[in-house]
């Protein structure tokens, strides 16, 4: 299955109505949406439970009182979770009040986020 473009289009509008500048790129089995090219927020479809998930990077200082919200569990794609960084289910983002909340939490992160390196091309 491929990723929900409904949640990716109320995403989009999300980043619009804010005036944030993005750039939505296919990454992760999802749309990660980049943001001063930096990886802000984005969808990701978990196919071991059979459902889309959003992915949000929020930081240290935010992640535990994240995880008590509905819906959000740590960021684990290896065995080892990523701190910082945050899967919420469809439970957490139902409402566009819910999705707002998360992909605010990732702008207000994005300014202090560090960039990824850039590879080399060989």
């Amino acid at each position: 299955m491929a990723f929900d473009e409904y949640l990716v289009d109320r995403m989009k509008t999300l980043f619009s109505q804010k005036g944030i500048r993005y750039e939505a790129k296919r990454m992760m089995g999802g749309i990660c949406f980049m943001v001063d090219d930096k990886m802000c927020c984005g969808t990701h479809f978990d196919k071991k439970r059979s459902m889309n998930l959003i992915m949000a990077r929020i930081g240290e200082d935010a992640y535990e009182e994240a995880l008590k919200k509905n819906g959000c569990q740590p960021m684990d794609f290896t065995g080892r979770p990523m701190r910082g960084f945050v899967f919420i289910t469809p439970e957490g983002f139902d409402s566009e009040e819910e999705l707002e909340y998360w992909v605010q939490l990732c702008i207000d992160f994005n300014p202090i986020a560090k960039r990824s390196k850039k590879r080399k091309s060989q």
